[in-house]
């Protein structure tokens, strides 16, 4: 009978059915497997794969180490890594190897690894943990309604925080941005008649950017990134058409500035509008009168030289701002 002691070490976010194959051999050889908690994700996911997982408690490292080294010594023991990486315990059975005259084999086996974006399950937790009985009495009373003034917040912040350059800023910024999403998607789920959860917006996301991106999934030829944006609005439009067609929408309205958000700075929407006219082949653009077709022209002339209107008046007013002395 072989004596053996499997460290097993994974990833509490990867499901059972995605452990290599190596931890499932040393899984199914095991005559005992055990972990401090069956109730801890790694572990629960292999009892909930029909595995028997045998609870030992909060035992000291040097304790455990030699009950497991006991144990392996008469056979052969998968030990389930806890979340928390079971501090002192390889140190500890390392020590247990160097005492006993014949130890059992010990190994570290790596059962799974984080798939890129698996962080983005502890968000859902967290989220989840605070939003549920037990958790914030803050965070549990905020509605869609209360919850856009961040949602907006958070936007601008994220954007200033790119234009300054400052790398670890701009990632903490996109994480309070990732916040709000996560956020507003889990009141969605307490919604009475429409329910929808992170999974829901997700999923609506990855069939759009599939949906509008042909060249890339499909046979689309778009091949310039000019192209690209003709056909991402040609597809926007079927869109809306099909909604219209299903009492989701209304097909007339098609006009320059729809899906415009009025809360737009006035610049941004200005840049968007004129895009659109570009794109619709409408020729020059009016002439009007006034300061706001001034600005508006001012606006088209950016564009023109492939300069950003609004990057271009945020970076004269924060160089005014350094040169000029503090007004109290």
């Amino acid at each position: 009978m072989a004596r053996r002691l499997t460290l097993l070490v994974g990833s509490p976010r990867i499901a059972p059915g995605l452990l290599t194959r190596a931890a499932w051999q040393a899984l199914d050889a095991a005559q005992v497997v055990l972990a401090r908690d069956p109730e801890e994700p790694f572990a629960d996911a292999l009892v909930q794969a029909g595995l028997e997982v045998e609870a030992v408690g909060d035992a000291s490292a040097p304790s455990l180490a030699r009950d497991l080294m006991d144990r392996a010594a008469v056979g052969e023991v998968v030990w389930v890594a806890s979340a928390d990486g079971d501090p002192g315990l390889t140190d500890a059975v390392a020590s247990e190897v160097s005492r006993l005259g014949e130890p059992p084999e010990v190994e570290v086996l790596v059962g799974s690894w984080d798939v890129p974006g698996s962080r983005l399950l502890d968000v859902v937790a967290v989220m989840d943990r605070l939003r549920s009985p037990g958790g914030c009495p803050w965070d549990a009373e905020q509605t869609h309604e209360s919850l856009v003034k961040y949602l907006i917040e958070e936007a601008h912040e994220a954007a200033e925080a790119i234009a300054s350059g400052d790398r670890d800023h701009v990632r903490e910024e996109l994480g309070d941005v990732l916040l709000q999403v996560a956020f507003q998607a889990r009141v969605a789920q307490e919604h009475a008649e429409a329910p929808f959860d992170i999974d829901d917006v997700a999923g609506g996301l990855v069939d759009k950017l599939v949906r509008r991106h042909p060249h890339v999934f499909a046979d689309g030829d778009a091949s310039t990134p000019g192209e690209v944006e003709v056909a991402w609005e040609q597809i926007k439009a079927q869109e809306r058409a099909a909604k219209a067609r299903h009492g989701g929408g209304e097909a007339g309205h098609e006009g320059l500035m729809h899906g415009i958000p009025s809360s737009l700075p006035a610049l941004l929407a200005a840049e968007k509008v004129l895009s659109r006219w570009e794109r619709s082949g409408r020729g020059p653009l009016p002439v009007g009168q006034g300061i706001g077709h001034d600005l508006l022209a001012l606006v088209a002339l950016a564009r023109a030289q492939g300069v950003d209107a609004d990057a271009e008046l945020r970076a004269a007013l924060a160089a005014l701002g350094a040169t000029q002395p503090q007004i109290d």
